[in-house]
C-alpha cells in the first residue's frame, strides 16, 4: 500500500468534554468565605458596652440565650439593646419571657455604678417571680 500523504488511515483525535469537576475555584471561594466569617464573628457580639468588674469565677454554660438587663454609669437601664424605664422593666420582661419565671436573666452593671442600684434592679426582677437572676462579671484575664 502506498501512502499518498493524506493520513486517512490514521484516526483523528476527537475532543471530548471533560467529565471531572474543577474544584480549585470552589475551594478558593470557600477559603475566602471562611476568612471573612472568622474576622466578622467576634464583631457579632451585641450588647451595651459597660466596664464590667473583674472577678475570678467559673463561667456559666447555658443552651438558651439569656436576657440581659444592663445598668449604665448614668443609671440608664437597658433590656437587651433597648432602653427602658424602671417602671416598664417588669411588664417588658413579662412580655419577652411570656411569663416564664424560669427564664435566665443576667444583670450587667458598670463597675462604677453603685452596688445599691444594681441590687434594686435584681430585687425588682426577683420580686416579680423570676428565680434565675445572675450578675455578669468579667474575667481578669479577658482584659
Amino acid at each position: 500500500m502506498i501512502n499518498l500523504g493524506n493520513n486517512s488511515s490514521k484516526k483523528r483525535k476527537r475532543y471530548s468534554q471533560m467529565s471531572e469537576i474543577n474544584v480549585t475555584p470552589f475551594v478558593d471561594v470557600m477559603l475566602v468565605l471562611l476568612i471573612v466569617f472568622m474576622v466578622t464573628a467576634p464583631l457579632l457580639t451585641v450588647g451595651i458596652p459597660v466596664d464590667l468588674p473583674k472577678v475570678k469565677a467559673s463561667a456559666l454554660t447555658d443552651q438558651k440565650d439569656p436576657l440581659e438587663i444592663t445598668v449604665k454609669i448614668g443609671g440608664e437601664i437597658y433590656l437587651g439593646e433597648s432602653k427602658v424605664e424602671v417602671e416598664n422593666l417588669i411588664p417588658r420582661l413579662n412580655a419577652i419571657t411570656e411569663l416564664n419565671k424560669e427564664a435566665r436573666i443576667y444583670v450587667r452593671g458598670d463597675r462604677v455604678v453603685a452596688y445599691g442600684r444594681i441590687m434594686e434592679i435584681m430585687s425588682l426582677v426577683n420580686s416579680a417571680g423570676y428565680v434565675k437572676v445572675a450578675l455578669v462579671t468579667q474575667n481578669p484575664s479577658d482584659n
